[in-house]
């Protein structure tokens, strides 16, 4: 009888003990770690190349974020599975996630026993979920979406006080680098909050950034 091949998996997460912790954690015969990165960037070059079964993928990353990074892969890793490995617990993070095509979400506060069998689930279809996240998707999806500004904060509510001030800038028309002139920060920084600013907002673009804004 033919062996079933392992799991092929791709590491993604900045801290390198992390990432050794997580592959010790996932040591078995049916298990394959292939690749790891450090950052989105590395991941969105490597996974299309390595093609894994299961990319772990934590949020908090240096420039681009992990929600970026699966709205990058999924189109164009249909038949990989991307499962945020993270310790946030924010709901918009689990939300905005999955609707980019994440097809599960995990804490860094599992054991190793409980993240192996989470990833062994994987293959057998098992959702990689805790049962309040799962309610919580559900709930969300029961509620279906909202019509456009109805009921909404207004946007600046959600971001911090610098967030908005790149975010103002954004809607007149300023590049990067005019936003880091102004307010004396470095382009890589205006990026980093410009990024936080389309999650917390959940948003695609620059543009729809601006348009929430100056309707908001």
């Amino acid at each position: 009888m033919a062996t079933e091949a392992p799991l092929r998996v791709l590491l993604v997460d900045d801290h390198a003990l992390v990432r050794s912790a997580i592959r010790q954690a996932l040591q078995a015969p049916d298990i394959e770690v292939v690749g790891e990165a450090g950052t989105a960037e590395e991941a969105v070059a490597l996974a299309p190349v390595l093609r894994p079964d299961l990319v772990l993928l934590d949020i908090d990353l240096p420039g681009l974020n992990g929600i970026e990074a699966v709205r990058e892969l999924a189109p164009r890793l249909p038949t990989t599975r991307i499962v945020m490995l993270t310790v946030s617990t924010d709901r918009r993070d689990l939300l905005d996630a999955v609707r980019h095509g994440a097809a599960g979400y995990l804490t860094k506060d599992l054991s190793g026993e409980a993240l192996l069998r989470a990833v062994r689930g994987i293959r057998n279809g098992d959702l990689p979920m805790s049962r309040a996240h799962a309610a919580a998707v559900l709930e969300h999806l029961a509620r279906g979406p909202r019509a456009p500004g109805a009921g909404e904060d207004d946007v600046r509510h959600l971001l911090s006080a610098r967030e908005s001030e790149v975010l103002r800038l954004l809607s007149e028309g300023m590049t990067d680098r005019e936003i880091a002139g102004a307010l004396t920060i470095s382009p890589r920084t205006v990026e980093s909050h410009v990024s936080s600013v389309l999650r917390k907002l959940g948003v695609r673009n620059r543009a729809e950034a601006a348009q929430r804004y100056r309707s908001g």
